[in-house]
């Protein structure tokens, strides 16, 4: 698992639809620019696949990789969210975000994690 060095958050997204986003707009090393680290889940349809093709992904705009990435961890400590999948680890710091933004993402992640799929900790 590569260690990723932290990450400063511009702003979240989330989406609570057929579609479960929860999406961290990343500063760029090119000012003025950013990148998306998404976490996917689609519960609807996530029946159809084999077991172990189900869960949150997670893809990075910037690492596109053709090998599935899933959400093993995810915890919040302070102002840093440490993200860890089956491939990376990121560690974003999330001090500038609006409370609301991060209560948003709490609360999306905790519908995502309805089958304990991935360890879930908001502190």
């Amino acid at each position: 698992m590569v260690k990723k060095n932290r990450q400063t958050v511009s702003f979240i997204t989330t989406e609570d639809s057929d579609d479960l986003i929860v999406s961290f707009a990343l500063a760029d090393d090119e000012p003025g620019e950013i990148v998306t680290l998404m976490l996917l889940r689609t519960p609807k349809y996530e029946s159809l696949l084999p077991e172990d093709e189900r869960g949150v992904s997670v893809s990075h705009e910037a690492e596109f990789d053709d090998e599935e990435d899933y959400l093993r961890r995810i915890s919040l400590a302070g102002s840093v969210i440490a993200i860890e999948s089956t491939r990376r680890r990121y560690e974003l710091d999330v001090a500038r975000i609006d409370r609301r933004e991060l209560k948003a993402a709490r609360r999306i992640l905790a519908k995502m994690n309805f089958d304990r799929r991935f360890v879930l900790e908001l502190g």
